[in-house]
């Protein structure tokens, strides 16, 4: 029998778990996980009102109820967890798919300023991250900044115009639910450093801008004129060649003027500092930018001020070192040859990574798919010498005789119950529970 450790639930660690059990039927694998709910990204990333994706959820359960898959959620790995150095020694072979934990920073002045916030902050608040501390976001807001075009900033963008008659179906916490049906934001302007035929959004998650009732989507056509392709976009490839479609349909001024809420489109203006007023972000400095003829950007020295009472950059994920594995912080990855860990440029036996933490934060959810495959094959060419090492037991029975009782399957299941009783009880579907203290008592009732 070979033991796997795959760390993290996310699509990374699930695709993990399932080319591993395909592949040789003679694998066990423990999916650990720091947080007692499964899935990752998928349930604590992707915006409550994209229930197609959310439903993907349901192709990662089939992984964990897998016979040879046991889900261990709770189980924090590093600093105050499980030392990587005993994980080597419970199983044959640890995966890691840990992700890119943190956001990446603007390095300007006033960036942290109170109103000034990571995408990653804000997300993780309306989709219910037991770690979130923060709910003040919207109060006293009526004109905020999205710094980025990716596909996160259009879901931030969309969450703070949505109403509450379209957000109330979702699992999304209470708490924000009443926030956002309370918000006074009527202004979000989304801006980018660069031209509209280089933004990183896709054409499906932008057009449902357009589609928000009460409000209105305006770009100024002079401004992205400064881009060559967006006056003639037919040299572009077809994914820019149709941001560019939509975004010129929006050009010239809000097709409804007298919509309650306008979300204003901005191209080549970069931020340079939040300026303070009344103790909190008031607004933000941008230069504006130009072509510089070689697929870059240049400063112009012009200047222009935005006001926002609220600010979320959206300009990338970075990963984080985990202690006792290897880190390349210019990357922002662990070192790796076809997912095996090197240390010291030497491969690591028994030492795996996949998803972000191996390739960094690229691709959409289905590209870690590919990404485990090549992982999983590294390994189970390993797996003959990684099978001759004596392992002291089933690694479960380890863990709980060193104090550690993790989430099971079961346990997530009674955390499921709790959180559609929730729902029920508001009238609404299921609600997620926002907080460490719930999602236990719910997951340790399965054991009363």
């Amino acid at each position: 029998m070979l033991r796997v450790a795959v760390i993290g639930s996310g699509p990374s660690g699930c695709y993990t778990a399932q080319s591993l059990v395909q592949q040789d039927p003679d694998v066990r694998v423990d999916v650990l996980d720091r947080l007692p709910c499964p899935y990752g990204l998928v349930r604590y990333g992707v915006a409550p009102d994209h229930e197609k994706i959310k439903s993907l959820q349901n192709n990662l359960r089939a992984v964990l109820e897998h016979e040879r898959v046991r889900f261990l959620g709770g189980v924090p790995v590093g600093p105050g967890g499980v030392p990587v150095a005993r994980l080597r020694e419970l199983y044959h072979a640890v995966v890691y798919c840990v992700g890119a934990a943190t956001d990446r920073r603007l390095g300007i002045p006033g960036e942290d300023l109170p109103g000034s916030w990571s995408a990653t902050e804000f997300v993780a608040w309306y989709s219910a991250h037991p770690d979130t501390v923060q709910d003040g976001f919207l109060r006293g807001v009526r004109s905020a900044v999205v710094i980025g075009v990716g596909n996160v900033a259009v879901d931030v963008t969309r969450m703070l115009a949505r109403g509450v008659t379209e957000l109330a179906p979702t699992d999304m916490p209470h708490a924000a639910l009443t926030a956002l049906a309370a918000s006074g934001v009527r202004l979000v302007h989304m801006v980018g450093r660069r031209g509209p035929s280089q933004a990183r959004f896709t054409t499906k998650e932008l057009r449902e801008l357009g589609t928000l009732p009460d409000t209105a989507v305006a770009v100024d056509p002079d401004e992205s004129a400064l881009d060559p392709a967006y006056t003639d976009p037919s040299a572009l490839p077809a994914p820019q060649r149709r941001n560019v479609e939509v975004l010129r349909g929006w050009a010239g001024g809000p097709a409804e003027p007298d919509a309650r809420r306008l979300i204003r489109l901005r191209f080549f203006l970069r931020p340079v500092e939040l300026i303070a007023r009344g103790g909190r972000v008031g607004a933000v400095r941008f230069e504006r930018t130009a072509p510089d003829g070689h697929g870059g950007i240049t400063g112009t020295g012009r200047f222009e001020e935005i006001e926002a009472q609220l600010v979320l950059r959206s300009v990338g994920y970075r990963g984080v070192p985990l202690e006792g594995l290897p880190f390349d912080p210019a990357r922002g990855t662990v070192p790796h040859l076809a997912g095996r860990v090197l240390r010291g440029g030497a491969v690591a036996p028994g030492e795996y990574v996949a998803g972000w933490i191996k390739r960094g934060p690229t691709g959409v959810i289905g590209s870690n798919r590919s990404c485990a495959k090549e992982t999983v094959t590294s390994l189970l060419r390993d797996a003959p010498l990684l099978r001759a090492r004596d392992l002291p037991g089933d690694p479960l029975t380890a863990l709980r005789a060193e104090g550690i009782e993790p989430v099971d399957w079961h346990g997530w299941q009674a955390i499921e119950r709790a959180e559609a009783h929730l729902g029920a009880s508001l009238g609404r579907s299921t609600v997620k529970l926002p907080d460490w203290e719930n999602l236990l008592a719910a997951a340790r009732g399965a054991e009363a």
